[in-house]
């Protein structure tokens, strides 16, 4: 426990004063001796004696600000350390047929962000960080298990991109979140592109170091606009095979040639998005130990309530006092 107002606690000792004086009414009586000693008063004695030591205890406590310490707690659960790498390319603002959203239409960017929201909310033990890019990587969120703010993290990607697509660049800040993260969890990078670019030779190989330096899955969600090229697609026999012709085969080559756990998944619809999600979901189901924060809890309020309580006891036994009726002659009447 911590006290904002420490300084109150050196008034502790004044909850000692109702075990010494008593502040009921006081009738003179010649002598006692000869009754029965009654155990009930002598119990309603001690209580209100007890509810005079509460009240003041409460009351103190109160002005001292007792609250509880920010703790974390260790707690066991199945899920990843996930990066969510978004594309914000100008035609991620496109629907899967290729042209601008009208109507009911869903832009892809507009299917995947609603999407990824739902995944993320219900990945109860999973920790997040976002990260777009187009010509330039864009560090949105570190990696946290704080939903609202991966949640509105996603909600930011929302200006539009340029044409250009540098993915290599995008990896490689993908890279640097998870090398920030400390934790023996399982990691995973999701890639949410609806294209791809070349990535040059230099970049290949810092991208291949990196890798194999950080123990991580890749998933590449590949949102496949109508008529453009396909990730698994094999050109015919004489037609050009070149990264620049077909960017999206190749890059697939690239990753699956990481030598890490890699799966691709093309998406030509919002549904068939999110079959991709889930599917990855069940991928990432492996133990991990997380840590849960426990905020600094403010007790105060609960030790005016005690002292309320204990003061509303002392009032009602104060309002049940009666004095002794006297006869004429000064005696007590019976």
């Amino acid at each position: 426990m911590i006290f904002t107002n420490p300084l109150a606690l050196y008034l502790l000792p004044l909850a000692l004063i109702p075990l010494f004086l008593s502040g009921q009414k006081q009738d003179g009586f010649p002598s006692l001796a000869g009754i029965e000693i009654d155990r009930l008063s002598q119990a309603i004695d001690i209580g209100l004696r007890l509810l005079g030591v509460l009240a003041i205890t409460g009351l103190i406590l109160g002005v001292a600000g007792i609250s509880l310490r920010e703790r974390s707690i260790d707690r066991f659960g199945q899920g990843a350390h996930i990066v969510l790498l978004i594309d914000r390319s100008s035609s991620m603002d496109d629907t899967f047929a290729g042209r601008q959203p009208s109507g009911a239409e869903e832009s892809k960017s507009a299917a995947a962000k609603r999407l990824l929201k739902e995944f993320v909310k219900e990945r109860a033990n999973d920790r997040f960080g976002i990260a777009a890019f187009s010509t330039a990587p864009i560090h949105i969120a570190p990696i946290t298990d704080h939903k609202d703010l991966v949640l509105g993290a996603i909600d930011a990607i929302d200006r539009r991109g340029l044409s250009f697509t540098d993915i290599g660049r995008g990896l490689g800040m993908g890279l640097d979140m998870m090398a920030a993260d400390v934790s023996q969890a399982s990691r995973a990078i999701v890639l949410v592109s609806d294209g791809a670019g070349v990535i040059g030779r230099r970049v290949q190989e810092s991208l291949r170091t990196e890798f194999a330096r950080l123990p991580v899955h890749l998933y590449w969600l590949y949102l496949r606009t109508e008529g453009t090229n396909g990730i698994f697609e094999v050109p015919p026999p004489g037609a050009e095979d070149t990264p620049q012709v077909l960017p999206e085969r190749h890059l697939n080559k690239f990753f699956e040639s990481l030598k890490v756990p890699y799966r691709a998944f093309e998406a030509e619809s919002p549904e068939a998005v999110k079959t991709a999600i889930t599917e990855i979901g069940k991928l990432e189901q492996t133990p991990i130990v997380y840590s849960e924060r426990i905020p600094q809890y403010d007790l105060s309020r609960w030790a005016y309530a005690l002292a309320a309580l204990a003061l509303g006891g002392l009032l009602a036994a104060k309002l049940c006092e009666r004095s002794l009726g006297r006869s004429q002659d000064g005696t007590h009447a019976a």
